[in-house]
């Protein structure tokens, strides 16, 4: 067995190797910018691409690709940067560092450094793809203390390799092996990025019992989160350094995907993150609905500030059933594509293996082709400045990883509700990190929804309140502040004060028929609503003390079956099922239910309209800009470099909320008003993907035109 020292010894006469690291919450020194690196004013590299593709290399592919077609393929979509594999758990050229495995089908060839070589030679970046999640059984046997360990001490083979086992991210694996990768390719290659997949995980949090990890809180505590990312931001910052040391241009950035589930604290990755990957592939579960890819656009919009964010579209067939190398529906690539430049990130293209050349499927390499040569063309408009949205959705990361839901419930369930009602209401709407809630931060929205943000600190629940007394609006829900930062409940809100509401029970729930909401008297929230004397309520609720003069009441479930007992044994009640404010120019909503996740579950249309019309009433009704028309919309607006955008994507599809898209269903006329500075004239306005310009007029302050058809996506230029 090869120690530690004796590793660190054998890798000096190949590549230096990271002395011993200090203590985790110790920075690595940053080398100072290389002389004649480009001034501080202009964009970084990274931030001036527009296209990014990747071929995701087999342990076969040295014998079966042909890198000159690779390469061409890449330059044709005018790609400005290609991943290339330096290791996953095999590596692609003559390494010397122990325990860095070759391919069988390697031999003697250099195959990263041939694939680099013709990529730059197009004039492509070049991205060291890195996966520093797993190793194999002999690096085990040398060093066991690398490796994750379950509650026995066993070792934790990977789920669909039992050959190889999962590394610790606090051990020494990876602030030994993994830089004395990093500095080989370095001494060998020009490259400009290392990447890590596989690290850090995504949307879960590591459970290891190794002798480092047992030490350390349990691994579903906000305790050992504090931990993680401690860990996980000096991994980040010592392997960008390492990077830099070829150049003050280099950097490092690791998969960060995940959506509103990230496992790293999204608010402080913004801080450090130059290039923020999103690995929505695809749809993963038999449910997953199409805007996934927009939703981690926004996450990346509320946290990056405008530096750069790439998501992966998936050529092979994503899905809870997996095909890695046959291709997936060209239609639901295209929308992968479509949602991905309309949310603010550039457009980027996976492939798994070469067979053939470059695939035994083919068919993998069209759907790119049309949509990069389109965004090659219109890239001014496809840089955003900032968004218009003044209504913002508080991102509780807290609660998505700790919160402990209802049985059989699910914290993505209470996302995808908002997210349908939102999307049906046609709002304009940004995330807000739960630990971005300044007041600068919050200066630019006038409402703020926080859709069960359970998990709020002292902190957090004051910055809200300072931004009620500003005037700000809110709606909240379910057990909003009902738990402190660190999952320990409260006794009543945190926000008790701002919402008008006191608990006065535990959280009551379904006994056959969810509650109903009783109406008490008229309002605007139900709007829409005729003919009834109540309303479908929520799955379930936390019981109020009366308050004076309630919109709705809850009256209590009751059985479903058998039919003759399904009538309320107590019809009426003073619980207020939602509680509404107005104090000069702030308004307050609270609604008791867990309303999103059951308008999730059930796609009751009573549910998604109280949303809407709730979140109206507290905005006010205003919007920087309205779209009015038929179909299942989704809509940004930005300010741009030529002046404004308006992106409207068409989800009206059979395939919205399940499967893959077959085709598209185009939706008629969409009429648009959109808010423009009074110092700023519009002179044109022209629709990117139709190719033709529309007529408009200025009232009242608002620019209008009509876009006559979307099929897919639409994006409206508008020049000022």
């Amino acid at each position: 067995m090869m120690n530690r020292r004796e590793l660190l010894k054998a890798g000096v006469t190949a590549v230096p190797l990271l002395a011993r690291a200090p203590g985790f919450a110790a920075e690595p020194q940053q080398v100072p910018p290389a002389p004649g690196a480009a001034p501080a004013e202009s964009l970084p590299w990274q931030r001036r691409l527009g296209r990014i593709g990747q071929l995701n290399m087999t342990e076969h592919d040295p014998v079966t690709l042909n890198i000159e077609e690779w390469a061409d393929y890449w330059a044709g979509l005018k790609v400005g940067a290609t991943f290339i594999s330096v290791t996953g758990i095999l590596a692609y050229y003559q390494t010397k560092v122990p325990f860095h495995r070759k391919g069988k089908y390697l031999g003697s060839r250099d195959f990263f450094g041939e694939c680099n070589q013709a990529a730059r030679k197009r004039g492509l970046r070049t991205v060291a793809r890195m996966s520093p999640d797993l190793n194999w059984g002999d690096a085990a046997q040398a060093h066991p203390e690398w490796f994750e360990r379950d509650e026995a001490g066993a070792l934790i083979p990977d789920k669909d390799e039992p050959r190889l086992f999962r590394t610790c991210m606090f051990s020494h694996y990876m602030t030994d092996y993994v830089p004395a990768i990093m500095r080989e390719i370095n001494s060998l290659y020009e490259v400009d990025a290392f990447y890590t997949n596989g690290w850090p995980p995504i949307g879960s949090l590591p459970v290891c019992h190794c002798a480092i990890c047992k030490n350390l809180p349990p691994s579903s505590t906000p305790a050992y989160w504090d931990k993680f990312n401690d860990r996980f931001e000096y991994l980040w910052k010592l392997y960008d350094s390492i990077a830099k040391e070829k150049g003050a241009d280099k950097i490092f950035f690791a998969n960060s995907g995940g959506g509103v589930r990230g496992s790293a604290n999204l608010a402080r990755l913004g801080t450090f993150c130059e290039w923020f990957q999103g690995d929505n592939q695809g749809r993963g579960g038999e449910d997953a609905p199409v805007w996934l890819v927009t939703l981690q656009g926004r996450v990346c919009q509320s946290v990056l500030e405008g530096k750069m964010a790439a998501n992966i579209t998936g050529a092979w067939s994503t899905g809870p059933i997996r095909w890695r190398n046959a291709a997936k529906s060209a239609a639901e690539a295209t929308m992968w594509f479509s949602e991905t430049t309309a949310a603010g990130m550039v457009p980027y293209y996976h492939i798994v293996g070469a067979e053939k050349g470059m695939g035994e499927d083919r068919r993998e390499l069209s759907p790119p082709r049309a949509f990069f040569a389109w965004t090659a063309q219109n890239e001014a408009h496809l840089r955003n400045r900032r968004t218009l949205a003044t209504l913002g959705v508080v991102m509780g990361q807290r609660t998505q990883l700790f919160y402990k839901t209802r049985p059989n419930a699910a914290t993505q369930q209470f996302v995808h509700g908002l997210y349908t009602a939102l999307l049906e209401g046609r709002f304009f709407w940004d995330y807000v990190h739960e630990d971005r809630m300044d007041s600068g931060s919050l200066s630019k929205y006038s409402a703020l929804i926080l859709p069960n943000v359970a998990l709020l600190s002292d902190a957090q629940c004051e910055q809200l309140r300072a931004f009620a007394r500003r005037g700000g609006s809110l709606l909240a829900t379910f057990e909003t502040s009902l738990y402190d930062e660190y999952n320990q409940p409260r006794a009543n809100f945190g926000l008790a004060d701002v919402l008008g509401i006191a608990k006065a029970g535990d959280v009551a729930g379904n006994t056959g028929n969810a509650y109903y909401a009783r109406i008490e008297r008229p309002h605007e929230i139900l709007s829409g609503f005729t003919n009834t004397g109540w309303l479908p309520g929520s799955d379930w609720y936390v019981p109020l003390a009366p308050v004076e003069n309630p919109v709705l009441t809850v009256v209590p479930g009751f059985v479903a079956y058998p039919p003759e007992l399904a009538y309320p044994p107590t019809p009426q009640t003073s619980m207020p099922a939602v509680v509404l404010r107005e104090q000069g120019a702030r308004r307050t909503a609270y609604i008791a239910g867990d309303i999103e996740r059951t308008l999730w579950l059930s796609g009751d249309v009573d549910l998604s309209r109280l949303l809407q019309n709730t979140i109206r009433w507290i905005a006010r009704g205003e919007q920087p800009v309205t779209v009015r028309g038929s179909g299942l919309i989704e809509c940004f607006a930005y300010e741009t470099g030529p002046g404004f955008a308006l992106h409207v994507l068409n989800y009206t599809n059979p395939n919205t909320h399940r499967g893959l898209i077959r085709e598209f269903y185009p939706i008629g006329a969409q009429e648009v008003s959109f808010a423009i500075p009074a110092q700023r004239t519009v002179t044109r306005v022209q629709l990117l993907k139709s190719g033709r310009d529309v007529p408009f007029h200025r009232a009242d302050g608002r620019i209008e035109f009509t876009i006559p058809a979307v099929t897919e996506y639409e994006v409206a230029a508008l020049y000022a």
